[in-house]
């Protein structure tokens, strides 16, 4: 396998356990009889801090472990990779997060017919504002995504001990869910919302309802817009 192909590879296999452990922590939150229900937001939060570290560790030795278009476009703004390899590796994190959440569903199996709300079972799977105002959702998630990209950027002008700067990653997006996520659920990376809503919409999920494709937008705009003004940004910072 090519290098090319080998970092590609790794945008999937990332992107894939992020999902399968992030969405994992909203279904053992979301859905009934889970020995998780109802522990909350911090635990959420939690889950997917750590679902970031856990899968740039698995993922970080093939490539750079973007594992959100956001990030990688930003990274190719900034001549960190190749335009040629932003296409590719947005599919690869696209249909990873797929994967993810459809080993979040068999992992779940026997809970989407013990869960009858069909809003926890879509929110397992993708975002949606506590508050329907897309101007106001939209910025929530621009502005999310700008302290993580301008982050990622900052941290790569810090040194760290072998390994470490992957801990400083999990804790910026606990900073970020903790302190920001309570408006839209924090998606901060397109391919996290989008690609579970398509496995939510095209999956035999017992009780689920519609697929709530009118805000589908807004997790991926809000993040691609925050990247780049995360970009303009750092640029005139260095």
């Amino acid at each position: 396998m090519n290098a090319d192909m080998t970092q590609i590879m790794g945008e999937f296999i990332g992107t894939m356990i992020l999902i399968l452990l992030g969405d994992g922590v909203c279904a053992a939150v979301n859905l009934n009889k889970s020995k998780a229900q109802a522990s909350g937001w911090i635990v959420i939060a939690f889950g997917w801090a750590m679902a970031v570290t856990m899968a740039v560790f698995i993922s970080g030795f093939m490539g750079p472990a973007h594992l959100n278009p956001a990030v990688t476009l930003g990274m190719a703004m900034t001549g960190a990779i190749g335009w040629n390899l932003v296409f590719p590796f947005i599919i690869a994190q696209l249909l990873g997060a797929i994967v993810g959440a459809v080993l979040v569903w068999l992992s779940y199996l026997p809970h989407w017919s013990a869960t009858k709300d069909q809003g926890a079972i879509l929110g397992t799977f993708a975002t949606g504002p506590a508050i329907r105002n897309y101007p106001a959702n939209f910025i929530t998630e621009l502005i999310g995504t700008f302290v993580l990209v301008l982050g990622l950027l900052a941290f790569g002008q810090t040194e760290f001990a072998g390994g470490t700067n992957v801990f400083a990653v999990g804790g910026l997006i606990l900073a970020i869910g903790l302190s920001l996520g309570g408006s839209t659920g924090y998606a901060i990376n397109p391919a996290r919302d989008l690609g579970p809503r398509i496995a939510h919409a095209i999956l035999p999920i017992a009780n689920k309802g519609g697929s709530d494709w009118g805000y589908s937008w807004v997790p991926i705009a809000g993040p691609m817009v925050g990247a780049i003004v995360a970009v303009g940004m750092y640029t005139l910072m260095v």
